[in-house]
C-alpha cells in the first residue's frame, strides 16, 4: 500500500511540476499578468501546507508506532528553540533599534532563529559524522 501510495504522489507532483512550467513560461513571455502568476503561487504553497499537515495524519494511521518517535523528535525540537531564545539577545541600542526600524523584541527573535539554525546545523553535523563511525564498524 505504502508503494502505491508513493507512486501516486510522484505522478501528482510532476503533474504540478508540469503545470507550474505553463504559468512561468506565460509569465516570462507576458501573456499573463503577475497577479495569475501570483495566484499560481498561492495556489501551490496552499497545496503544500495541505500535504504537511496530512502526510503525517496518514502515516499515524498506517503505522502508529511512529507517533512516539515524532511526539520525542518535537520535544526535542522545542528544547532547542527553548535554548535558542534563552541565548539570544537584543545586541543594538535604542539608536541604532530606530535606524533599523525593530524593536528589542524583534531583534531577539532573530537571534533566536539564527541560534536555532545553528543548532540544528551542529546537530546534523554531529548525525552525519555519528552514521558514518556506524557503519564503519558494522
Amino acid at each position: 500500500m505504502k508503494d502505491k501510495i508513493a507512486n501516486m504522489t510522484k505522478w501528482i507532483l510532476y503533474l504540478l511540476l508540469l503545470l507550474s512550467a505553463i504559468p512561468g513560461i506565460l509569465f516570462y513571455t507576458g501573456a499573463v499578468d503577475t497577479n495569475v502568476f501570483l495566484n499560481w503561487g498561492k495556489f501551490l504553497l496552499i497545496v503544500g501546507i495541505a500535504v504537511i499537515i496530512i502526510a503525517p495524519v496518514f502515516t499515524f494511521i498506517v503505522n502508529p508506532q511512529n507517533l512516539i518517535v515524532m511526539l520525542i523528535s518535537l520535544v526535542l525540537f522545542a528544547v532547542v528553540i527553548g535554548v535558542s531564545y534563552a541565548l539570544a539577545n537584543n545586541q543594538f541600542s535604542a539608536l541604532q533599534l530606530e535606524n533599523y526600524h525593530v524593536t528589542a523584541n524583534t531583534s531577539r527573535w532573530v537571534g533566536m532563529g539564527l541560534y536555532t539554525t545553528y543548532i540544528s546545523f551542529g546537530l546534523a553535523v554531529l548525525a552525519i559524522f555519528y552514521s558514518g563511525i556506524v557503519k564503519f564498524f558494522k
